[in-house]
């Protein structure tokens, strides 16, 4: 719970100010709105909204009421919060006055005074989200559609609205004030097949006007990473013209963005982990905290590295709803953290009870388009995971390049092509390329157009199999043949010496892995 400063200080004062605190403190409990001239029904530490409360005289009353019953807090707005007589009665009462900024709706006040009051508002804003700013979002879509709009979960939650809720009609009314859409409301919508086309389209969804004089509705299917998130629905007069519809549809990938950060914040035991995992993957001071508080059993791990490649939707959305996906069905939920634009999942190796082998077999199932960049490094003693976090962050560079092009790399799989990797490395580094004949047909092939480097490549990985070497480079063997004696026309190598021609082939293998790298 929170005092009546902390709670004022946590919503914002762009929406309240504190006019009057009593001493001590007081702890401010839960929300009651109170109506003009109807008896206020409020308890110990409500805080009591003065909704339509316009007048100086309403206002003592009010105050008065509050104060016999316990209230800690009367929220009014000017110009009767800033009246003296009220102020002397809050005085008098020994309750808290809160002004309510002009222009805040009172509905959209409760839902922020009580994600306060839970907790949300603070945990969001460590992490640079707050609250409002789905309530911002929820405004800047029915700009973009021109109609009000509520942000709702993917059990009808309503998670944010616009303004204009005015606009609307009972069953909006009753949605927002509910915070959820009614039963009797979701039964008529089911009926229409609306939640049907929902949860198989993602475009939006015009919903006619019904008989009980429901308005119309524009709904989009908010998604992310293949996953429901939740659905837009807009309340609308009538028809909307394609243009207006394809712009509320572009708001969707935001959306979800933004819901997906909110859920990230909002679950504490998600962050408190994913922190104890960074430890486990650094192996710095604390580890053995980390992996104590995480119960991580003393057997065989592996790090799997998940990177999403450029799509029409944010990478961070898709890391995000991955990691969602990840945890909410594989197992006993995989330990994963994010780290810059990398998810990293430990997994014990072992074929049963959330193992790696269960976790490879989701990866390879989900359908994902395009597919995430997955690697994978050697089962390791918990007390080496930064090596096999090192493995799978070598892994995921070459799969970046398109060295590698497994659905899921696995380290140990993959070795021969981890030698030419570091081979190209060190041989770049050493300067390798600058030695011998090679320089002369580099030359030759950027300024003529030949491609002599590549002939010689594949002679020199099929010796003596001209058809096979051809086949690879896709000419007539005669024009192979024709090749190989231009080669030896223009520089004098002795390719009947083995040492050369494993020196060659080392060249000619770092150029062409570094040109990758």
């Amino acid at each position: 719970m929170l005092d009546i400063r902390a709670l004022v200080e946590r919503v914002g004062p762009a929406l309240l100010r504190t006019v009057f605190s009593p001493e001590p403190n007081t702890v401010a409990g839960d929300v009651v709105i109170a109506e003009p001239d109807q008896p206020t029904r409020a308890t110990g530490g409500d805080l009591v909204l003065g909704v339509g409360i316009g007048d100086v005289e309403q206002a003592v009353r009010l105050v008065r009421d509050c104060g016999e019953q316990g209230a800690a807090a009367v929220l009014l707005k000017p110009p009767v919060s800033a009246e003296a007589a009220v102020v002397e009665a809050v005085r008098g009462a020994d309750v808290a006055l809160v002004e309510v900024r002009p222009g805040t709706a009172w509905a959209q006040l409760v839902w922020l005074i009580r994600a306060a009051l839970a907790g949300g508002i603070r945990q969001a804003e460590e992490s640079g989200i707050g609250v409002a700013d789905l309530f911002r979002l929820a405004d800047a879509v029915a700009d973009v559609v021109d109609a009000p709009v509520t942000l709702e979960d993917a059990h009808s939650q309503v998670l944010a609205y616009s303004a204009r809720q005015d606009l609307t009609d009972p069953a909006r009314v009753s949605t927002i004030m509910g915070r959820k859409q009614p039963d009797d409301v979701l039964a008529k919508f089911r009926a229409r097949g609306t939640f049907r086309q929902l949860t198989k389209g993602s475009s939006a969804i015009f919903v006619p006007a019904q008989q009980d004089g429901t308005l119309p509705r524009l709904v989009m299917p908010i998604r992310m990473g293949g996953e429901l998130l939740g659905s837009m629905w807009a309340v609308v007069p009538g028809p909307v013209s394609e243009e207006r519809a394809t712009a509320f549809a572009d708001t969707a990938p935001l959306v979800a963005l933004q819901l997906l950060r909110w859920r990230a914040v909002a679950d504490v035991q998600r962050r408190r982990t994913a922190e104890q995992v960074r430890l486990l993957l650094d192996g710095g001071d604390g580890w053995r905290a980390a992996a104590s508080e995480l119960a991580v059993p003393n057997e065989e791990h592996r790090v799997i590295a998940i990177e999403m490649p450029a799509s029409d939707e944010p990478a961070e959305g898709q890391r995000l709803a991955m990691w969602e996906w990840i945890t909410r069905g594989i197992g006993r939920r995989p330990l994963v953290t994010e780290i810059g634009t990398v998810l990293y999942a430990l997994v014990p190796d072992r074929a049963r009870g959330g193992g790696w082998p269960e976790l490879r077999q989701a990866l390879l199932s989900h359908d994902l388009s395009p597919r995430p960049l997955v690697a994978v490094g050697t089962s390791v003693a918990v007390t080496d995971i930064p090596g096999s976090r090192a493995q799978a962050d070598e892994l995921i560079g070459m799969l970046r390049t398109g060295l590698v092009r497994q659905p899921v790399a696995v380290y140990e799989d993959l070795w021969h092509l981890l030698v030419l990797s570091r081979m190209a490395g060190a041989a770049t580094d050493a300067g390798v390329a600058a030695l011998g004949p090679l320089a002369v047909l580099r030359e030759h092939d950027r300024g003529q157009g030949t491609d002599y480097q590549a002939t010689l490549h594949a002679w020199l990985r099929h010796p003596g199999d001209p058809r096979q070497a051809s086949r690879e480079l896709r000419v007539h063997p005669n024009t192979f043949r024709y090749r190989m004696k231009r080669i030896g026309q223009l520089v004098e190598v002795d390719l009947d010496d083995p040492d050369v021609r494993s020196a060659l082939l080392v060249q000619l293998l770092a150029e062409r892995w570094a040109q990758h790298g």
